[in-house]
């Protein structure tokens, strides 16, 4: 447990995921369908999450469909996660153990470096495995389904995310931490193939 207690994970989404939610299966032949105007278009923000099993440590927001890269990624690490971290871990005397997913961002040299120079130990992922990642099977799914159906502007998404965090009781949180090595496993057994549940 003092292992899965030092873990620090991230992900990042947009929120919310409209036009994941609207799809549906159809026939190549089929109608395209009709979408009604609205009076304003809904707010989609890009929110970067990092969490362990105390709870979520900090939330980015980037507005007017900006995207992550590898400076901001960087800086983002080394200021405010940084504090967020040492601040919620007062007492804690364990390393870091840095779990994310292998988007750009993530793997180049300059973030690299700077989970090394933070004594971050950055642990390993396979590629293209975001069920692998406790944020996006745990935290994300139950996220998009409340904000599922739903218009807001940039200012109105970021709130809602922020209460619906608030309002998550820590067990939640924590059971996310707690079932990362039943999927490890999971994945080994299937020798890296997708992890369903």
């Amino acid at each position: 447990m003092t292992f899965l207690n030092s873990i620090v994970t991230s992900y990042e989404t947009w929120v919310p995921e409209s036009k994941r939610s609207s799809k549906q299966w159809r026939h190549p032949g089929s109608p395209k369908s009709k979408k009604a105007k609205t009076t304003f278009s809904a707010g989609k923000v890009m929110a970067t999450m990092f969490w362990n099993s105390k709870g979520v440590l900090y939330v980015d927001f980037l507005t007017e469909r900006r995207t992550i890269n590898t400076e901001y990624y960087s800086a983002l690490l080394e200021g405010p996660v940084k504090t967020a971290i040492r601040n919620k871990r007062k007492r804690a005397q364990t390393s870091v153990s840095f779990l994310q997913n292998n988007a750009c961002p993530h793997v180049v040299a300059c973030t690299m470096d700077t989970a090394q120079n933070l004594k971050w130990n950055v642990l390993p992922h396979p590629p293209y495995s975001p069920h692998l990642a406790s944020t996006v099977y745990h935290l994300f799914g139950p996220l998009k389904e409340h904000l599922g159906g739903k218009r807001f502007r940039n200012e109105e998404v970021i709130q809602d995310v922020q209460e619906w965090l608030h309002w998550q009781p820590k067990d939640f949180i924590l059971s996310g931490i707690r079932k990362l090595p039943d999927r490890w496993r999971k994945c080994i057994e299937n020798r890296g193939d997708y992890v369903e549940k």
